[in-house]
């Protein structure tokens, strides 16, 4: 007893576990608020683009070509272009909050396992994984609020924000809020895979070509969204297409990728369109959210 209050006193083991276990728990907390901070100032251009984002979402649900999708949001007005537009912006600072702080808590716990026989190379990626799945449960009745909101189809039978909330709440989770969980929780488990498993090493490839550290980070986070974009782009339009409708016939997912891929004409080109606006998105917003973040880092670290 005598030796443990000595060794405490005199900056021991103990006294020294408690400091680093201090510090790592501020150092997670950090990870926390810079993947805020960095989804937060990000949602200045997701709010420029969200007209994008709504072409998008109109060519995903009625197969329009996009001058067409295009008039039918100028034949709606001003008024109407931004509704939904409040749950990605609130869903868009939570989620880089959760993504970023989840996912450097969990590569912390995976790196200090004593029994972790996994490449280092590889628990970026794993990590994000992790925290993919964990995102999809958390904001999967977020992307269900916004797709309704979005679906001019509903406008008629449900005006508002509240009428939509009252009507999913009135459902059982599965055909309410958390309609087209899996294949969102796959997409978000995939997607964040990548982004975390390809962000540093494109970021040094192309540091190694001169850029500075911020510019690359921007670069690396553009790049590594377009590929994950692309990739994951028919699972989006596969979720757009279950969550829209409120009631009515539920099929399965399997049922639903069925029906999408017959009214596609059963070609891919027909199953992307929209997806060069989606690449312009996600460049945009992912690219600013990873140069901030990157930042905030270094200098805190």
């Amino acid at each position: 007893m005598s030796n443990n209050t000595g060794s405490t006193m005199t900056g021991g083991p103990d006294h020294k576990q408690d400091e680093e276990g201090l510090r790592h728990s501020v150092v997670r907390f950090q990870s926390y608020l810079h993947g805020g901070t960095s989804s937060l100032l990000s949602t200045i251009p997701t709010l420029i683009v969200f007209p994008v984002y709504k072409t998008v979402f109109r060519q995903q649900i009625h197969n329009n070509p996009v001058h067409q999708a295009v008039g039918q949001l100028f034949k709606e007005g001003p008024v109407k272009l931004y509704r939904g537009v409040a749950p990605p912006l609130l869903m868009r600072t939570l989620n880089g909050t959760l993504l970023f702080g989840l996912q450097d808590t969990i590569l912390c716990q995976l790196s200090s396992s004593p029994q972790n026989n996994i490449s280092a190379s590889a628990l970026p990626a794993l990590a994000g994984c992790c925290a993919g799945i964990v995102e999809g449960v958390v904001f999967t009745p977020f992307e269900r609020v916004q797709n309704v909101l979005q679906n001019s189809q509903n406008d008629r039978h449900l005006p508002s924000l509240k009428s939509v909330l009252l009507r999913l709440k009135a459902q059982s989770l599965a055909l309410g809020y958390y309609r087209a969980f899996l294949p969102i929780a796959a997409r978000n488990a995939l997607g964040s895979s990548l982004y975390f498993g390809l962000k540093g090493p494109v970021c040094a490839a192309v540091a190694a070509e001169g850029l500075s550290p911020m510019a690359s980070s921007f670069v690396s986070g553009a790049l590594t969204s377009m590929i994950i974009s692309l990739t994951l782009y028919p699972l989006s339009v596969l979720v757009a297409n279950m969550q829209a409708q409120v009631g009515g016939e539920v099929p399965g997912v399997m049922t639903c990728w069925r029906k999408l891929w017959r009214s596609r004409d059963r070609s891919v080109a027909m199953l992307y369109r929209g997806g060069s606006l989606v690449i312009l998105r996600s460049c945009i917003t992912w690219g600013i959210a990873t140069a901030i973040y990157d930042r905030q880092k270094k200098e805190s670290g």
